[in-house]
């Protein structure tokens, strides 16, 4: 797809991605490994403008993520379309052809208890 000025951009969407993903960040960086290092949390708060910058770029170029209220109705209607289409019988599906292992004779067993 080709770039469009009159594309709309999640800007609200973006941002708070972007702040979900950078307190998840500085807590597992501050808790898991004791990061006191403010260089490092900086480096988090400036990567926000770059991640919803490059988000309204590709948004520009028509990149829409689907919401997971989207992708749920899409995973039923799925769904419901796969139960219509499988047969609800057992007889719908034959069985196999007995084998050596599968009999449907009496097992060769012996019926003698081992101590």
């Amino acid at each position: 797809m080709a770039w469009d000025s009159s594309r709309p951009v999640p800007w609200k969407r973006l941002a708070t991605e972007w702040v979900v993903i950078a307190v998840v960040v500085g807590a597992i960086s501050f808790f898991v490994t004791d990061n006191t290092r403010a260089a490092n949390y900086l480096t988090i708060v400036l990567a926000g403008p770059l991640y919803i910058g490059f988000g309204a770029i590709v948004a520009k170029f028509g990149y829409a993520r689907k919401s997971v209220k989207e992708l749920r109705a899409e995973t039923e209607a799925e769904f419901a379309r796969k139960a219509a289409a499988t047969p609800t019988t057992a007889a719908a599906r034959p069985r196999p052809a007995p084998t050596s292992r599968t009999s449907t004779g009496p097992s060769n067993r012996s019926n003698k208890k081992k101590r």
